[in-house]
């Protein structure tokens, strides 16, 4: 586990980086991936190592303070954000894998990993592991990772298809430029192809251990507390980065209001209209709201592991329910500061607009997708099992 000096480290170097990330924001979102530079000052600060176990040269961030990173990273550029929950939680399910795996992807103790776990390829079984094929959409992070996550069918013997992921270098596979966005089109979340890739079978696990059950064995990474099922864990770093993406709008928010008065009005001061002030203390409420909810869901994830357990499946689609929603009053409160900014908020060089943009964009992500989350969570308040496997 990392100390307290550990984490100050990394958090005060992406505090630092904040102003550099807001201010490439436009050219990230013009050339569709993030500069260079944001990486290069995530790289130096630390957050790379974060979800890297401490035997490979990691941080072993647990998953409060992953979330804490991601939010900053998200309050200076909310596709710079969104990559780095996916680094780092595709990062934390290589401890899935075989000792040799791990040492191969993670030895270097700094290390990205993108993932997609959309079965849209086949694993064909040969000598030593599977050939490789097809197509996978949406793959957030990979041009800017060193491997990728891929899911993919296998035919048993017994006629029925088992779903694997496996891990692959990503020189292994072609990219397409094919992500033209209106929202997070800095994460550069383009299409790869698998022709006849290799893969050994020490580079795959079952789907649903990976995505469900996240039952592998961590014990040789040396890290305690850590198995916390992997779409819970996911969906925490999901709302971080909404709830970091809402802060940022805030603060351009505030940052815009001196000297702007209200066209077509007798009001000079925007600061001083009543209902400037209440939206924007309803922003901010909205924002704490979706902050002390996630502590809720983070205490239940970090107990259980800690304790060696899952969640149990109710807690599981609590968890479901409560991060959507954290994302939901996020998603709200860029949407009434961005209503409260008039008509100047349209301009490509207002970065308010791109932060309303790509929060409105990330919510529609099938993971945080607000209704049918809270379906999950209410399926198990009213005594009903989840309805889903997918916890």
């Amino acid at each position: 586990m990392a100390t307290e000096e550990e984490l100050a480290s990394v958090l005060d170097g992406v505090r630092a980086a904040v102003p550099a990330l807001r201010r490439n924001g436009r050219e990230s979102e013009q050339r569709r991936w993030i500069v260079e530079e944001n990486i290069q000052l995530l790289e130096k600060a630390g957050v790379f190592r974060a979800a890297v176990p401490k035997k490979y040269g990691g941080l072993d961030l647990d998953v409060a303070q992953q979330a804490r990173v991601v939010s900053e990273i998200a309050r200076g550029c909310p596709s710079t954000g969104w990559l780095t929950m996916v680094w780092l939680t595709s990062t934390w399910a290589v401890t899935l894998y075989p000792d040799r795996t791990q040492e191969e992807v993670l030895a270097g103790g700094s290390t990205r990993v993108s993932i997609v776990f959309a079965p849209s390829g086949t694993l064909e079984p040969v000598d030593g592991g599977y050939r490789l094929n097809g197509t996978w959409r949406f793959n957030s992070g990979v041009r800017g990772a060193d491997w990728d996550m891929l899911a993919g069918l296998v035919e048993l013997p017994d006629g029925t298809h088992q779903e694997l992921v496996a891990l692959v270098p990503t020189d292994q596979l072609a990219m397409v430029d094919d992500w033209h966005v209106s929202s997070g089109a800095g994460t550069g979340s383009c299409t790869v192809t698998a022709t006849d890739v290799f893969v050994p079978a020490r580079r795959t696990v079952p789907l649903e251990e990976a995505m469900v059950s996240a039952t592998g064995d961590r014990s040789n990474t040396g890290a305690t507390g850590r198995n916390y099922g992997l779409l819970g864990y996911i969906l925490s770093g999901v709302a971080a980065t909404l709830v970091g993406i809402a802060q940022g709008a805030y603060e351009l928010f505030l940052e815009r209001l001196p000297g702007r008065g209200i066209t077509y009005t007798e009001w000079t001061d925007q600061r001083q209209h009543p209902v400037t002030q209440q939206q924007l203390a309803t922003a901010a409420n909205k924002i704490e709201a979706a902050r002390a909810l996630s502590e809720r869901w983070m205490d239940v994830l970090q107990r259980r592991a800690d304790a060696g357990e899952q969640p149990t499946d109710e807690e599981k689609a609590v968890i479901r329910g409560q991060t959507a929603y954290a994302g939901q009053l996020s998603k709200e409160a860029v949407e009434v500061l961005y209503a409260a900014s008039g008509g100047s908020v349209i301009r490509s060089d207002v970065d308010l607009q791109r932060f309303h943009r790509d929060i409105q964009g990330f919510s529609l992500h099938a993971l945080v997708q607000l209704g049918a989350n809270l379906e999950v969570q209410g399926r198990v308040l009213m005594g009903l099992d989840p309805g889903t496997y997918f916890l």
